[in-house]
């Protein structure tokens, strides 16, 4: 038996892997946690947007053309900054612009200097380096910009009293804020910096175990989530700082004048 061999999974395998949800629904059930139709919900969702997503990406990657590659990083992008904007606030009328900007920035650097100086593809439009790599990204940052900006937005709206205080005294607004935006930066980055602390030891990622599952060497499994954390540490605080510094200034009128939505 060649134990080389990757264990493909068919839609009978599927059906069994589905075995977990339907247990996992009947457990809430049981609990009456209230979870019931969340599950149900979530597992619809996951087999078809990843079912959706792979037929995709499987013609992408045949097809090898940039802009079929730039139409896929746009919905991405699109998506994840809906996603962190709604998590954040509905209530500040700039907001949408600025997460995306800030997702766009710190994502566009990060695979810049990821395909330029590290992987160095034939091609830098080469889907099966820079669409898992983006998503990878891109899902990261906006988890970090959700939190980092929610925490400044209800810590700035909860310590309205002193940051006026601070303004009162010729304080500037972002000497007002300016401890409140660092335990927000810091806030954002928890995920991430929790991670490496522990990675390979409690945990193994998800692209080194699908890697190790594809038969791929386990040194070369562990470079690249090397590479992978590196990536995202960077990607995730500089989206929290750009963040935010671009909601900081949403609060603050002309006058220097705290103003709440």
């Amino acid at each position: 038996m060649n134990t080389d061999t990757l264990v493909e999974l068919d839609l009978l395998r599927l059906l069994w892997a589905l075995g977990l949800m339907a247990a996992a629904i009947a457990l809430a059930s049981w609990q009456r946690l209230g979870l019931t139709n969340n599950l149900a919900m979530a597992t619809a969702r996951t087999v078809l947007q990843l079912g959706a997503v792979g037929y995709v990406l499987a013609v992408v990657f045949e097809w090898r053309n940039p802009f079929a590659v730039l139409l896929v990083l746009l919905v991405m992008l699109t998506t994840a900054t809906l996603v962190a904007r709604n998590r954040i606030s509905k209530k500040l009328s700039r907001l949408l612009p600025i997460v995306g900007g800030c997702l766009l920035t710190s994502t566009l650097l990060t695979l810049s200097y990821t395909s330029l100086a590290v992987i160095r593809p034939e091609t830098w439009y080469e889907p099966r380096y820079l669409i898992p790599l983006a998503g990878i990204v891109l899902g990261n940052a906006m988890n970090a910009a959700a939190i980092a900006g929610d925490r400044l937005v209800s810590t700035i709206k909860q310590r309205r009293r002193e940051i006026e205080t601070h303004l009162s005294l010729a304080a500037t607004p972002d000497q007002a804020i300016a401890q409140y935006r660092k335990e927000a930066i810091k806030a954002g980055l928890i995920p991430t910096i929790n991670s490496m602390m522990v990675v390979g030891i409690v945990k193994l990622p998800g692209i080194i175990t699908g890697q190790l599952l594809s038969g791929v060497d386990p040194l070369n499994a562990a470079l690249y989530q090397m590479l992978i954390m590196f990536m995202l540490a960077f990607a995730d605080l500089l989206t929290a700082v750009l963040v935010t510094q671009g909601i900081a200034r949403q609060f603050f009128n002309k006058a220097a004048q705290l103003v709440l939505p």
